[in-house]
Parts: C-alpha cells; sequence; structure tokens
C-alpha cells in the first residue's frame, strides 16, 4: 500500500538551496550567531585521530569519505545539561531527544532518534567496541515505540572524552543496527591531573498558556467553579550534581582513568488542575465539601525524581614495545520514580478505607547497568590486531508505590515488587589490518579482516503475587454478594506485576566475520569496500556490503559519496517481551489480555509469521569544503530505504479474535511483526568558522543543519487468520501508529552557536531551532501539530585561579514551551488540561533551568 502525504516536496527543497547557499555567507556576516557545534573540533590532536567509520590507521575527520561529527569535552562541559542524551539534542542537528511522561518505564530510560528513525537503528559503541542495550522496551504512546536501545544516560559526561557520530549506514562495518548511524563514545585517557565540579540548578520557570488555580467555589448551577489567575510561576526540579574525574599513571608506560558522577533531580511537575468532581454527590445531588479543599495538582507531568551514581575505569598499559593492553569497567546505579493517572476517590479501582482522597500511583524504578571491556592490540611491522571480550548487562527492577490492588480489598498493600528485566551480551572479537602493496593503486591498500562472536540472554522475572493475582473482591475493594458481581481490577494499580506466565530466560547467540578494504586508488581518489557475513541461532544468515568514494578535485574542494545495505536483528525484547495483565469485560468475566512474544500461543493463534530481520539500503552523496583551517562546510545528502521493519501492532480484540483465541486465555492481545516499510531521506549541512582577534580574542562559530523527512511506502496486509476474522491494515497498524513514524519528530533542525574566548572568560551561546511534530490521535478533533520553536542556551565562565573555575548559565534561557495543547486541539478533555503540553516536544516541557558550576582542575 502506498501511503502518500500531504507535504510541499517543493518548499522544502527550496529551503536546502537557500541553506547550501547562504550558510557561508552566514560567517562573513557579523550577524552570525551560532552554538558549540558537534562538528567543533577543539585542537589539533583531534585531526590526527583513527575515527569511527574506518578501519585504517590514521585516517581523520577532514579526509573522511562520510560524515562524522565530533563533540569534544569542551563542548560537553559548556552546559548546565546533565544527562548525556540531553547534551546530544543540544548539540547535533540530526538528534531527537524528547521527554514523555507517564509512559511507564519509558519515563525513566527515554528513547532517542538519529535522523528521525526508532532508537534501535543506531547502534552505540564505547571505545569502538559495542555498547549493550537496555532491558526495556518501550511500549507505550512515546517516540521509539516498540524498541529498545541504549541508555547513553548511563555513561557520565564528565568521563567522556570525545563522541564520534557517524552518520551513514555501516552494518557491513559494525553489524546490526547501524542503519541510522553509529555513536562512538571514546573515555579519557589521561594519566595525570583530573578534575572535579559541583553544579547546582533549577527551574525556574512561567508554564506558558497554563493559568494558576486561585480558588474553587460552586456556582450557582451547583457545578465547581474555578478561579485563575496569571501563567502559573514555578521553581522545582532542584538538582545537585557532583563530577571527579582523575588519571593515574601505571608504570611508565600506563594509565589509568576515573570518572565518578553522583546526580539527584528533583521533580519538575508541569500538570495543570483537575477539573473533574472527586467525591460522590449526596442524596440531595449536592456537591461534597471536601470539593473545595481537597488538593487538585494531583498529578505528576514531567521530570520524576531520579538519584543516580555512575562509575567508569578506562585504562591502558604497554605489555612490549608492539603491543597494549587496555580495558574498561562501568558501572551506574539508578534509582527514579514516575507517576501515573490519579485515581480519585469514587473510583472503582480505589478503595476508600485505604486512601478515602483517591491516590496517585507510582512506578518505581531501580536500573542496575555494568559493562567490562578488555583486550590486547598489537602493532607489528606488518600487521596489526585487535582482540577483546565485552560483557554487559542491565536490569530494571519495578516498584509500585502508593498503589494497592483493588481485587484484595481493604487489606491489600500499597507497595509492590512488580518484577524484573534483565538484558546481557557477551562480545569476543577479533581484528587484523595490514598495509599491501597491490602495485595498481596510487596508495597501498588497508586490508581489515575480522570475526566476532555475541551471546545474548533475556528474562523476565515475576513479581510478587499480590502484584498481578485477581482476588475474590468486587469493585471498589467491596466485598462480593452473589456471584455475578464484577470482581475488582486485578494486579497493582498503575502497574500489574509479571506474571510467572510471562517469566521466562532466552538466549541466542551469532558469529560474523568481515572484510574491509581501502586504497587511494588514484591520488585524489579513495574507494573503501566492506563485506559482512552473519549467522544468528535464532532466524539465520545475511550479507551486507558497503563502497564509499572520495574525490578530492582541489585542496579545498571534495566530493563523497557511499551505498550500503544493511539490516537489523530483531531484539531479544522483541522477540520474547511478554506482559499480560488480567482485565474484566461487562460481564465480569476475566479475560487475558497484553503484549504477547510473536512465537507465544496467542500470536500463533492470531497468525503470527514470526520476526525477521529488518534489511535496509542507504545512500549517501555531499561535499567537502575548507579553504582554510579556520573554515569547513560540509553537506550531503541521504536516503534510507529499510523493508520488513519491526512493529508493535494494534490491541486486536473483538468476537472473531476472540474465537480464534478460544484455548489460549486471552481475548484482546498485541504482539509484534515485521509490518512496514519505510524512506527517510533528508541533508545535513554542517560547517565552522574560526575568528582569531588580538584586541577581542577567539570567535569559534558553528552551524548546523538537518532537514529530515519519514515516509511509510507499505504497509503489509493482515495475515490471512485475522483477515478472515474481518482485520485488515487499518486494524493491524492504524493511522496513529503510521503517523507516529512519520511525523512525530522534527522535520528540519538547525544548530547555531559561538564560543568567545578572552583572557579569563569563556561565554558559549547557542540557539537551536526545533521543527515542526505532531502528537499524533485516533481522534482527528485531538489531533496536536506541536510548532517549531527556537530554544536558547548560554553559558558564562570566569577563571578564578589557577585551576579553579566558576560557571553560571541558563537553558532555555527564554523560558520557551510548546504550545499548549488546549490551543492545539479542537476537542479539549479532561486530561489535555491535566497534561498540558504535548510528550513528543522535541525541547521537552519544563522551561527555563539556571545553574550555577564550580570547577577545579589539577
Amino acid at each position: 500500500m502506498q501511503h502518500d502525504k500531504c507535504k510541499n516536496s517543493a518548499f522544502k527543497l527550496s529551503l536546502i538551496a537557500a541553506a547550501v547557499i547562504g550558510l557561508p555567507l552566514s560567517f562573513v556576516s557579523s550577524s552570525a550567531f551560532s552554538q558549540t557545534d558537534s562538528t567543533a573540533i577543539a585542537d589539533d590532536d583531534l585531526e590526527k585521530i583513527q575515527v569511527v567509520g574506518s578501519r585504517r590507521v590514521g585516517r581523520t575527520v577532514n579526509d573522511s569519505p562520510v560524515p562524522i561529527d565530533i563533540i569534544d569535552a569542551s563542548s560537553i562541559q559548556a552546559t548546565g545539561l546533565t544527562e548525556t542524551n540531553m547534551i546530544l539534542n543540544s548539540l547535533l542537528p540530526s538528534f531527537n531527544f524528547p521527554q514523555p511522561s507517564v509512559t511507564d518505564g519509558t519515563d525513566h530510560v527515554r528513547p532517542a532518534q538519529l535522523r528521525g528513525l526508532a532508537p534501535d537503528h543506531t547502534l552505540v559503541l564505547i571505545n569502538g567496541k559495542r555498547r549493550h542495550t537496555s532491558a526495556l522496551v518501550n511500549l507505550n504512546g512515546s517516540v521509539g515505540r516498540g524498541s529498545s536501545a541504549v541508555d547513553l544516560n548511563a555513561i557520565p559526561a564528565n568521563a567522556i572524552k570525545r563522541i564520534e557520530v557517524l552518520r551513514d549506514g555501516a552494518a557491513a562495518q559494525y553489524g546490526s543496527d547501524a542503519i541510522a548511524g553509529v555513536i562512538n563514545i571514546v573515555l579519557k585517557d589521561a594519566s595525570e591531573g583530573g578534575e572535579v565540579s559541583a553544579t547546582y540548578g533549577a527551574n525556574v520557570t512561567t508554564m506558558d498558556g497554563v493559568p494558576d488555580l486561585k480558588g474553587v467555589s460552586i456556582d450557582d448551577n451547583g457545578d465547581l467553579a474555578f478561579e485563575t489567575g496569571s501563567d502559573r510561576e514555578l521553581t522545582d526540579g532542584q538538582t545537585l550534581t557532583l563530577r571527579g574525574n582523575i588519571g593515574f599513571e601505571w608504570g611508565d608506560d600506563g594509565f589509568v582513568n576515573v570518572s565518578a558522577e553522583y546526580r539527584d533531580r528533583g521533580e519538575a511537575n508541569r500538570a495543570d488542575f483537575d477539573s473533574r468532581e472527586f467525591y460522590d454527590r449526596d442524596e440531595n445531588g449536592d456537591l461534597d465539601p471536601r470539593e473545595l479543599t481537597v488538593n487538585r495538582y494531583n498529578h505528576v507531568y514531567g521530570n520524576g525524581e531520579v538519584e543516580d551514581f555512575a562509575l567508569f575505569v578506562n585504562a591502558g598499559k604497554a605489555v612490549s614495545d608492539s603491543t597494549e593492553f587496555y580495558a574498561t569497567a562501568g558501572a551506574s546505579k539508578r534509582n527514579s520514580l514516575g507517576g501515573g493517572f490519579y485515581r480519585l476517590p469514587k473510583d472503582d479501582r480505589n478503595i476508600l478505607s485505604i486512601y478515602p482522597d483517591g491516590f496517585l500511583p507510582y512506578i518505581k524504578t531501580d536500573i542496575a547497568d555494568m559493562s567490562v571491556l578488555t583486550g590486547l592490540k598489537g602493532y607489528g611491522d606488518v600487521w596489526n590486531y585487535d582482540i577483546s571480550i565485552t560483557h554487559g548487562q542491565n536490569a530494571l527492577e519495578y516498584s509500585v508505590v502508593n498503589s494497592l490492588n483493588t481485587s484484595l480489598g481493604a487489606d491489600s498493600p500499597t507497595s509492590f515488587d512488580a518484577g524484573e528485566l534483565k538484558y546481557e551480551m557477551t562480545v569476543v572479537n577479533a581484528d587484523a589490518s595490514r598495509l599491501v602493496d597491490t602495485g595498481i593503486f596510487y596508495s597501498d591498500m588497508n586490508f581489515a579482516m575480522g570475526a566476532e562472536y555475541r551471546h545474548e540472554g533475556y528474562e523476565i522475572v515475576a513479581g510478587e503475587e499480590s502484584s498481578y493475582i485477581q482476588g475474590d473482591y468486587g469493585l471498589g475493594g467491596a466485598v462480593r454478594e452473589d456471584e455475578d458481581d464484577d470482581l475488582g481490577a486485578a494486579g497493582s494499580q498503575v502497574f500489574p506485576g509479571f506474571t510467572p506466565e510471562s517469566a521466562g530466560k532466552n538466549t541466542r547467540h551469532n558469529y560474523s566475520l568481515y572484510v574491509d578494504l581501502e586504497a587511494d586508488v588514484l591520488e585524489n581518489w579513495n574507494v573503501a569496500v566492506a563485506g559482512r557475513f552473519e549467522d544468528y541461532s535464532d532466524f539465520g544468515s545475511t550479507f551486507n556490503w558497503k563502497m564509499s568514494h572520495r574525490v578530492t578535485l582541489t585542496e579545498e574542494f571534495a566530493l563523497r559519496a557511499s551505498v550500503s545495505t544493511g539490516f537489523r536483528a530483531p531484539s531479544l525484547q522483541q522477540q520474547y517481551f511478554t506482559s499480560i495483565a488480567t482485565v474484566f469485560g461487562s460481564d465480569g468475566e476475566p479475560v487475558e489480555t497484553g503484549t504477547f512474544a510473536p512465537s507465544s500461543d496467542v500470536a500463533l493463534a492470531l497468525g503470527s509469521p514470526g520476526l525477521d530481520a529488518e534489511e535496509s539500503n542507504n545512500y549517501s552523496a555531499g561535499f567537502t569544503y575548507s579553504p582554510n583551517a579556520d573554515f569547513n562546510l560540509t553537506v550531503d545528502f541521504y536516503r534510507i530505504d529499510i523493508d520488513d521493519r519491526i512493529v508493535l501492532s494494534n490491541n486486536l480484540s473483538g468476537d472473531a479474535i476472540e474465537e480464534l483465541l478460544a484455548g489460549t486465555g486471552a481475548t484482546s492481545a498485541r504482539f509484534f511483526l515485521n509490518a512496514i516499510d519505510s524512506r527517510t531521506q533528508g541533508v545535513d549541512i554542517v560547517s565552522t568558522y574560526t575568528l582569531r582577534t588580538q584586541e577581542y580574542g577567539a570567535f569559534n562559530f558553528n552551524a548546523g543543519i538537518n532537514f529530515n523527512d519519514n515516509e511509510v511506502t507499505d504497509i503489509i496486509d493482515a495475515p490471512a487468520i485475522l483477515a478472515e476474522a474481518g482485520v485488515d491494515q487499518s486494524n493491524l497498524f492504524d493511522d496513529v501508529e503510521l503517523r507516529r513514524f512519520e511525523t512525530s519528530s522534527p522535520d528540519n533542525k538547525i544548530n547555531l552557536g559561538v564560543t568567545w574566548s578572552y583572557d579569563r572568560y569563556t561565554t558559549t551561546l547557542r540557539t537551536t531551532r526545533y521543527g515542526e511534530v505532531e502528537d499524533p490521535s485516533s481522534i482527528e478533533a485531538r489531533n496536536e501539530i506541536v510548532p517549531a520553536e527556537w530554544i536558547t542556551d548560554l553559558d558564562l565562565r570566569v577563571a578564578l585561579i589557577d585551576g579553579l573555575s566558576l560557571s553560571v548559565g541558563a537553558n532555555n534561557l527564554f523560558d520557551v514551551y510548546p504550545e499548549a495543547t488546549r490551543n492545539l486541539v479542537d476537542e479539549v478533555t479532561t486530561f489535555s488540561t491535566i497534561f498540558p503540553y504535548s510528550g513528543f516536544s522535541p525541547f521537552g516541557f519544563t522551561g527555563r533551568y539556571v545553574y550555577g558550576k564550580v570547577t577545579y582542575t589539577f
């Protein structure tokens, strides 16, 4: 099925053309203002590094045949942002990190996107080695629904030396997931010195378009009346961040570098007041007097409380003149709290004897992350080699607090152990490379080859019995007087625990072999070719290839292009996640519904074909222009076609579905399947300019622009069994999910910035324009179009004495919010006012954040 999009392509192309022509001129103009961009290279050393995207020793950013961004430590430090994902969002034009709320586990491990693709389409490396993913699979209505991705926030920002972002398909080089690109985090490796810092900040903000509640009264009709004032002013989200980094010598030829980070973030709540009636009216139809005094700010919408600690150690030592031992270890622990929907006192899910004024249940997560990497590198007269082993694991333990299990009556617990998700990965890797004199090319050919073995495990641990059990009490926890009386809701409110039927452990393994060739075929023409074979124990084998070219036309100007195939193996989370909750229909009979593994009896009864790998074709072409050491411009066009993308189906129900599920214990279900094809295309424009003056210091200007278009090009027909039951494409994968793929990330983003260094002072000014996004709804009147906005950050740093500096600044300096939901939809509901801003906002919705930071470097 072809899907036609209502977009003005000619207008978009004119914007691209204008940007390509006008960007260099912007740096000539004195009015140019910009940000510390992702490609800012702080010193000459970064020009000499081997970067991700090439296996040739000595390859640099400037001569790369594919687009690569470098974010250095100074760019990371020049911000009050405390999360690695948020830092990337402010610096990378092709990166999207919305901050959804009231989305269960996604509140605690928020997904990010590169080029508008799924979070699991980006491969993350640490020091060039594959990083394990989170155990969480995102199930609710947020960006990245149905995906599991790497939790970048588990990596402390002060441990990072630089971040390399390869904006090109690289599955043939690095394996599964590298469809949108690769993020390589390089850890600090200094053998001496260090840095300690303390940052404290808070949101000091006024909620745009959301009035403060001044009072509650009863009007002449006997209904509630609310007196509101001006926009609500808040100071919250107080955050303390303590960081330390120190390097040690390891003998005469080694290093040990240690980084630690502690963060304590308070709640930043942007919920509006609840205008509903909380209590039953009396026999005369009059309101309960408590309606005038009850707390109506009863939801939490925004950032919940978080306390986390992370420790990373990076080490290396020469064991001979030509061999180096290296090791990296990291551990982090995060405790966070996220709210659900408030249960009114009169709600059938409440028990008045426990919560007479209702309750807000919370999901509490304890996230533990651990990784170990060790290996040997050798540099011989002929061969270079790298042998390593990596192990990583992530565990997410769910607790539910301030809640109850209605079906257990007045004796119900109010806190529950709801179970745990665990993921682990072990990778054994061997790489070797050498230069070969072919006699036919201008340069020696770099010949690289390698092998990799990967083992993965995924486990669901059941919660305690009271978190999922169906008790004998009725609605509101009442004693049932008759067997026909409805039963109360089963399981812990807000998040029923994982049942024993959902629990289980599954594993798989795969091995891969690759060859990578690169040479200057002619003096000005570089060609690289790579091929990779992978075989998985659960779905079979795949072969992928890549070819890239770089033609240097002059010393200042070069053309580059690449074409590749790619793949993404279905994650174990997608293959085996199962969450079954007991709900009751109008007849009071219990039914099982939830998310089922594609190979489960429930999914098979619905015609599930099981999961296969996603396949992609990537194309890119562009140019680089660098007339001198102070100015650089790159423009790259790209197109990514993905077939058989894995998505989560809609909830499938109805009489015919119930007949198909007879004997499975379920009457409503959803599962993962390869359901859609997509096309992503756009352009990245990145430029840097350095202006040095004798009287006023140095100015580093940076700019990045991304135009991106996502389109679902095909949706599979419903499996035959479902088709016979009356399910078609729109039931299997509806328009809301389609638009979530196409329009829920910005179709354009502009990052501009300038860093001014003068004497003891450094000032960084960034401003980012986030393009329009859509928050889709199945009801047209509730569909939200979130307009584009500019967000400006400012950081001022002064060196007080040798080694000691003070910084003050503000993120979102002008306190910009997305437009309030009540102004964006035609049909205003209770919850479109209680939750006044869209969770799809690409810059969040917590407002201005001001901070101060003290840093001591030694």
